[in-house]
């Protein structure tokens, strides 16, 4: 059965070489074939060297094992990632290109995530900002500020917006809507969860007709079809999307600034923010989010239901 194993991977790997390894090598993973995965890897490193794409898939190997609970793994695949894009570094800026800094934004996430999971949460969340630190101001920076978060905003006072640009109603304080429950929704003109997540969101106001929906978004220089497009342009592109996705949300303050993003750590769209009648946050939470699971926060977040 080894020797058959071992002659179909064989088999396997020269198509690899010729198409995405990335793709491979998430597909092998998602089947919980990791020694395949690693095969992938190995091979093509030998045939090609370090690559920003060799350690993207390198890091899918770090998520793959702390999805399966293999802390120990998911330790040492991040490990690796991370002294091997130290390496590419040194002759390359970190945003030359999008896969590096993927890899980089994974291996700094699974480490961290390894520590917590061990009990080591406090320890997890000051690396990470040793870590935010050393890239603030690259595109990972978002992300490892998503992963402070994670960690440890619930149970603290919710940071205040930039509210200086905005589409639709006039947006307020964070600070001054104390005694309401708020719910901050970081969406994104081109995302999709974020327009599934709308007309969840209206049924939610309309149940609690006292939470207060905000919903901060950014400029991504272009529009549709992912055409460049001056900040104007893009933000009339904006307003449209708005008006007709998330007209149902006709009331919703609209913050434009990349700012918010940053500091909220909102590097997956939609992330939702619950804040209490108390201005503390009960919940933050990358990515879209059911119904039901909403009804559930907003009234332990104190929610008067209609």
């Amino acid at each position: 059965m080894g020797l058959q194993r071992t002659a179909w991977v064989l088999v396997l790997l020269p198509t690899v070489l010729c198409a995405e390894l990335v793709p491979e090598v998430r597909l092998a993973i998602a089947n919980g074939d990791f020694q395949t995965a690693q095969a992938y890897i190995d091979e093509y490193r030998a045939k090609r060297g370090v690559t920003p794409e060799m350690l993207e898939a390198l890091s899918w190997m770090g998520r793959g094992a702390l999805a399966a609970r293999k802390l120990d793994e998911a330790e040492k695949y991040a490990a690796k990632t991370y002294s091997l894009v130290q390496q590419q570094l040194k002759s390359r800026p970190l945003d030359a290109e999008k896969r590096l800094p993927i890899a980089l934004g994974a291996a700094i996430e699974v480490r961290a995530q390894v520590m917590s999971a061990r009990g080591e949460r406090a320890e997890a969340v000051q690396y990470l900002r040793r870590e935010l630190q050393r890239y603030r101001g690259t595109s990972i920076q978002t992300r490892i500020q998503k992963n402070i978060n994670l960690l440890s905003l619930e149970g603290k006072p919710v940071p205040d917006l930039e509210m200086k640009e905005y589409l639709g109603a006039k947006p307020v304080s964070l600070a001054s809507l104390k005694g309401k429950p708020v719910l901050l929704f970081f969406w994104a003109h081109w995302c999709g969860d974020c327009k599934y997540q709308a007309p969840l969101l209206a049924r939610l106001k309309a149940k609690f007709p006292d939470l207060v929906i905000v919903g901060p978004t950014q400029r991504y220089g272009y529009v549709a079809r992912g055409e460049e497009a001056p900040p104007d342009v893009e933000l009339k592109y904006i307003d449209e999307i708005r008006r007709h996705h998330y007209a149902s949300l006709n009331d919703m303050a609209v913050p434009v600034s990349e700012d918010n993003f940053k500091n909220f750590g909102a590097s997956t769209t939609p992330t939702l923010v619950l804040v209490n009648t108390n201005g503390i946050v009960t919940l933050y939470h990358p990515g879209k989010m059911t119904y039901e699971d909403l009804v559930a926060k907003v009234e332990i977040a104190g929610g008067r239901a209609r």
